[in-house]
């Protein structure tokens, strides 16, 4: 099994900040790419950025220049930094991780996390 729990969301002003993390655990061989998607209500959800293993990013332009994504591969960890937050960063915002489980299954398989709520009030 493989899980994938979302931590740090919460209810912030707008132009505060928060640091989500999200932590992939259980049979793990290998994990490629991690990313954060959002999804507001009545919206569909968006990639918000992603890190590849090196540590090649991603970020959409929505978000460029206020929200830092990294990883910490021993820890299979991955951190979504979010400052100057805005209203319109209101979502649920969703962990994603490419996992390879075993040295014998070369395939890596999508997995989600469930989700933790971003609040940005004005």
């Amino acid at each position: 099994q493989v899980q994938l729990v979302e931590s740090g969301g919460g209810l912030v002003q707008a132009g505060g900040s928060l640091r989500l993390s999200c932590a992939a655990s259980g049979s793990i061989f290998s994990i490629n790419d991690m990313g954060w998607y959002r999804q507001a209500p009545g919206k569909q959800r968006e990639l918000v950025a992603v890190i590849t293993r090196g540590g090649s990013t991603n970020v959409a332009d929505s978000v460029k220049g206020r929200f830092t994504i990294s990883r910490d591969n021993a820890k299979n960890t991955a951190y979504l930094q979010m400052n100057s937050l805005k209203p319109e960063d209101t979502a649920v915002y969703y962990c994603n991780a490419q996992i390879r489980r075993s040295v014998v299954n070369y395939a890596f398989v999508d997995y989600w996390g469930r989700g933790t709520q971003v609040t940005v009030s004005s």
